[in-house]
């Protein structure tokens, strides 16, 4: 997984009040948390434009008072109206110990159903995966080159070295339907064999 770098200051009160100025002053208040202790502090809420609003999984690392912390982004709280960023999760990444995170999907190639007038969904945007954070890929990449009507690549079919996919194997990601004008195109040829 590549990094990201976040900067940030120290809390020195937690609580609704001092949120709500923190807020005021265009800062995010955020906690760090899954390392000995829980870490309170505030950053721009500029800064956060490349880690939220991207299609692939990072680590960020947080510096604080001159150290660094490892982390995942868990959670972003935004505003019900204003769609602000209001309060970030972090989750402290540990050497040698599994998180789990969700890595967005990419497709490669061009599907042979398509080719004949089918239609490609991706129905899974991000798969919950588990594993070191060294291992774990920035996304999954799937050629669906091979994919034909009617056909389907499902979570069982994924496999990554070093990375556990949580969600149920059944689970199709990505699929090639068929359209009219695809079934269209298939009855005169249908009818020819007979």
């Amino acid at each position: 997984m590549k990094s990201l770098q976040l900067s940030g200051s120290p809390r020195a009160n937690v609580g609704k009040v001092d949120a709500k100025a923190i807020r005021e002053k265009g800062l995010v208040p955020c906690v760090i948390y899954g390392g000995k202790e829980q870490i309170h502090f505030q950053a721009d809420e500029r800064a956060f434009k490349p880690i939220i609003f991207t299609p692939n999984a990072h680590i960020v690392e947080v510096e604080l008072s001159g150290k660094t912390y490892k982390t995942i982004l868990q959670e972003a709280q935004f505003h019900k109206i204003t769609d602000r960023l209001i309060h970030a999760d972090f989750l402290e990444v540990i050497d040698g110990k599994a998180i789990t995170v969700q890595i967005p999907v990419r497709l490669n190639g061009q599907s042979e159903g398509v080719k004949k007038g089918g239609k490609l969904v991706l129905k899974q945007r991000k798969l919950k995966a588990r594993g070191l954070a060294n291992v774990l890929p920035d996304y999954i990449d799937l050629d669906i080159s091979g994919l034909d009507i009617g056909n389907a690549i499902t979570v069982g079919d994924i496999k990554i070295e070093g990375v556990t996919l949580l969600n149920a194997k059944n689970v199709s990601v990505v699929s090639v339907n068929t359209t009219r004008a695809a079934a269209a195109a298939d009855a005169p040829a249908a009818e020819a064999k007979k």
